[in-house]
């Protein structure tokens, strides 16, 4: 079974694709990124992603759907 994240329920609003931009550039640590979420409805979403793939691969994952997204 492969795991998937739902970048649009997490790119939703303005201040989360800023957090996940600063993620993505390495301006934020995966605790503060994960915090940036926490007690919101996405904050399992990014639990999820960082747990399953770590800081590093969530990075280039995050990376990939902002720039999808034209939000780079």
């Amino acid at each position: 079974m492969t795991n998937s994240t739902d970048w649009n329920s997490v790119l939703r609003n303005r201040s989360s694709v800023r957090a996940v931009r600063n993620f993505a550039n390495g301006q934020t640590s995966g605790r503060q990124f994960y915090a940036s979420f926490a007690n919101t409805s996405t904050g399992g979403v990014v639990r999820n992603l960082l747990r399953d793939h770590g800081v590093d691969r969530a990075r280039s994952l995050a990376r990939r759907a902002l720039s999808r997204r034209g939000s780079v």
